[in-house]
């Protein structure tokens, strides 16, 4: 184009990374346009290049772009957080892969598992929001040079509707910003729906460290796992000896935050009119931002808690040995048939004993002594010397070391392998509040 020269490009060349923000300031509380207001300050500095500025644009493709590479290096920030989430809880499940612990349906003692395979859980879930930042990531294209309603006819006037070279700079912005490719229709701005899918994407972490958090902060009460705890913390202004689970609850209370705050760009694309309205604007910029911020805090806590929380396998050990007699009755039952024994007989028998244990352990407070019981009746005699193999817990804990092994082989080692890059021990905070 031969209205803009070199000695322009230079010009702003040399004042591109310096913002005039209090000239800026001043000119938007007469413009009462954000994007105008840097122009005329870019201008004053510039006063060859002022004629040219913003030539053939509209604010959309100053905003939008920008907000397109924010978000991208955002999903990007985000991403490298979740894979050392992973890699940190992978090494717990390893240790724990065979630690026998209650499991817990409607929080109910339930079949025992490992702890390890409970960790593989909280991996699991952040496995899919892996999967789907990475897709966000992939997806995200470039707005690119598109004009006031998307047509690019201002630059079609430009190029004297040369439409080669419109494509041709739409394909060099989009390059030179460090995208594979641009949304080839638009409005005046990208559709709004794209912040709406990252924005749940980050939603997605959000419930999976709620979970998590939720998860530890129950154990926390069990007394049977803790998270990290410093030597000074108080717990309470009042109760000296308490250990609130702070860090835990912290998640939770942003995660909810983040949770609803999906709804924003979601409403916001929803009722977008036409081309564009602008109350897209104001809702836009507190709500993405937030959301790749509250995220960015919560893995910090998430990080820091799973790599320092500690697990108690005394007590562990002591509440599945609570709840292991009335668990591993049938399996008494089995042996007890194949040794002779009524089915039927022997049925009642353990029902009646299960009934006085547990109605000794409510009422007086006293321990279970329902395998002493059984021990004690005649009619389990043959199996008496079984009995303390069948209680045993690692008996009753199913396939669940194998599938820590095996998840791990399978699913997570491949995943670290291809983020190796991201795996970064510095990431993991210390937190000060």
């Amino acid at each position: 184009l031969k209205t803009i020269t070199s000695d322009q490009i230079d010009e702003m060349r040399c004042f591109q990374d310096t913002i005039n923000f209090d000239v800026a300031r001043e000119y938007e509380k007469k413009l009462r346009h954000d994007v105008m207001s840097h122009i005329h300050a870019y201008g004053e500095q510039c006063p060859k290049a002022k004629s040219i500025i913003h030539l053939g644009a509209t604010s959309a493709y100053v905003q939008d772009n920008t907000e397109l590479v924010q978000m991208k290096e955002g999903l990007r920030i985000i991403l490298a957080k979740l894979v050392n989430t992973v890699s940190v809880f992978t090494n717990r499940a390893a240790k724990y892969k065979d630690l026998a612990t209650l499991s817990f349906t409607h929080f109910q003692p339930a079949q025992p598992t490992t702890l390890g395979k409970r960790i593989c859980l909280w991996i699991q879930d952040f496995i899919f929001d892996i999967e789907e930042i990475e897709m966000r990531i992939k997806g995200l294209r470039f707005h690119g040079v598109k004009g006031t309603t998307g047509t690019q006819a201002s630059f079609m006037t430009l190029f004297h509707n040369n439409a080669e070279k419109v494509k041709k700079l739409d394909e060099l912005v989009t390059r030179k910003m460090g995208f594979d490719g641009y949304y080839p229709v638009t409005g005046q701005t990208y559709s709004r729906k794209i912040d709406s899918q990252i924005v749940f994407g980050l939603a997605g972490i959000a419930q999976s460290s709620h979970k998590f958090s939720n998860d530890m902060r129950l154990l926390q009460h069990l007394k049977e796992a803790e998270e990290p705890f410093e030597e000074e913390q108080i717990g309470s202004s009042a109760m000296a000896y308490k250990r609130n689970p702070m860090r835990c609850e912290r998640i939770a209370a942003l995660a909810r935050y983040v949770l609803c705050n999906c709804l924003n760009p979601a409403f916001t694309a929803a009722a977008q009119w036409f081309e564009r309205t602008l109350d897209d604007s104001a809702n836009k910029r507190i709500s993405v931002p937030e959301a790749f911020l509250a995220v960015d805090g919560i893995l910090n806590i998430v990080l820091n808690v799973a790599s320092g929380f500690s697990v108690y396998p005394p007590i562990i050990a002591r509440h599945l040995a609570d709840e292991l007699p009335f668990m591993i009755t049938e399996n008494i039952l089995m042996e007890a048939v194949n040794a002779g024994g009524d089915r039927q007989e022997l049925h009642e028998k353990i029902r009646r004993h299960a009934m006085d244990a547990a109605q000794r352990i409510k009422e007086e407070g006293k321990e279970n002594d329902l395998l002493e019981r059984i021990e004690k009746d005649p009619s389990f005699f043959k199996i008496k010397s079984k009995l303390k193999e069948i209680s045993d817990p690692t008996r009753l804990v199913g396939r669940a070391p194998q599938q820590v092994e095996e998840f791990t082989s399978q699913v997570i080692h491949p995943l670290l392998k291809r983020n190796t890059n991201l795996i970064d021990k510095k990431l993991i905070p210390s937190l000060t509040v």
